[in-house]
């Protein structure tokens, strides 16, 4: 399919936000990328146009049954001046498999891959050039048929919106405290935990916002059943630095497939780090937390990258992890990823690609 272009006058363009107050998700580029699809005529119409609102029926599933999908990635203003893309066609790998779970149609991944190039190349000046910035890119796919019967719906429109962020969380690379919860839960096996679909994070909310309200940047989940073992953080996949072994949540069903997830795991494998993919008990990881057999903790995620965990809190009892400080595993984690990212290493992987 030819992608349709009607792009803005220069004198209709926005004014850059400052580079050096770059808050998450706050500011949005020029253009964004819209496709249609109907169960009669499959994917049709891509074309890129100025940023601006939807119309949408207020029967359209997207807002009665959930049918809502996303994904995030970044280009980085690399090395040179380039702007690179990271993992972008496992991103679009997994939103295929989002769209499958929740009944919605697939997209061809290599098209896509190339739709967000041309985007990120008409908005290029939106790509930050600071320490630590980049621009986040959002597909997304809602269920746009208006009705009001219990099925998948037959249309829906997919789109890419651009936005220059900044450190996702306000500790940068700074260790954040974690609240452990066993009140509520996320999501449960066989339900739809592992979809980056809307309805995954709504019912993350109250706990994320509880959590706030008494001093913690986010809440790290337990399964659904026992309330005993680690899933994921509200915005991250979770990993323990136990001694010298790197263990992580397997992957149940309930946990997302992180992108960043699988980052870590290629590279302490290719390091020789011995790594474990098992079910991680919360006594487990206090316990060790305690004797200081964890030695650290982080999350993972295309927002932050690494986000060194300096305390977790359960139960009414707080847990520092290496004395509250980053600890070097993850700096070394954060420094290859963000190096392979913006193009300072050599990428052995083939997880980049220049614009």
């Amino acid at each position: 399919m030819k992608i349709e272009k009607r792009l803005l006058p220069d004198s209709g363009r926005k004014k850059l936000p400052p580079q050096d107050d770059l808050k998450f998700g706050a500011y949005f580029t020029d253009h964004m990328f819209l496709m249609d699809f109907a169960q009669d005529t499959g994917w049709r119409d891509p074309r890129i146009v100025p940023y601006d609102n939807f119309s949408l029926d207020p029967a359209s599933v997207c807002f009665h049954y959930g049918q809502a999908i996303f994904e995030g990635l970044k280009a980085f203003r690399g090395k040179g001046g380039g702007t690179r893309l990271f993992r972008a066609i496992d991103n679009l790998k997994r939103f295929n498999r989002s769209a499958w779970r929740m009944c919605m149609p697939q997209v061809d991944e290599q098209f896509m891959v190339e739709a967000i190039k041309e985007l990120v190349k008409i908005d290029e000046r939106w790509v930050p050039s600071e320490c630590g910035t980049s621009l986040y890119i959002r597909p997304f796919m809602i269920a746009t048929e208006a009705f009001l019967g219990v099925r998948p719906a037959k249309n829906y429109i997919l789109s890419v919106i651009l936005s220059p962020v900044g450190a996702y969380y306000s500790e940068g690379f700074s260790p954040v405290k974690i609240f452990v919860t066993d009140k509520y839960a996320r999501a449960v096996k066989g339900g739809v935990g592992e979809a980056k679909n809307a309805g995954n994070y709504a019912a993350s909310l109250m706990a994320s916002e509880e959590a706030k309200k008494i001093g913690f940047t986010q809440v790290l989940w337990l399964d659904a059943i026992e309330r005993r073992y680690v899933e994921e953080v509200g915005t991250m996949n979770i990993f323990f630095l136990f001694e010298d072994t790197l263990a992580t949540p397997a992957l149940s069903g309930s946990i997302l497939p992180g992108i960043t997830r699988d980052s870590v795991l290629r590279l302490s494998r290719q390091w020789g780090i011995n790594v474990e993919e098992r079910a991680v008990s919360i006594e487990e990881v206090i316990d060790k937390a305690k004797s200081g057999a964890l030695r650290e903790c982080f999350g993972t995620g295309t927002a932050a990258v690494i986000s060194p965990v300096g305390s977790l809190f359960y139960k009414g009892e707080n847990h520092p992890i290496n004395k509250g400080e980053t600890g070097r595993y993850a700096q070394r984690l954060f420094d290859e990823i963000t190096g392979i990212q913006f193009g300072e290493k050599g990428d052995p992987y083939g997880w980049t690609e220049t614009i």
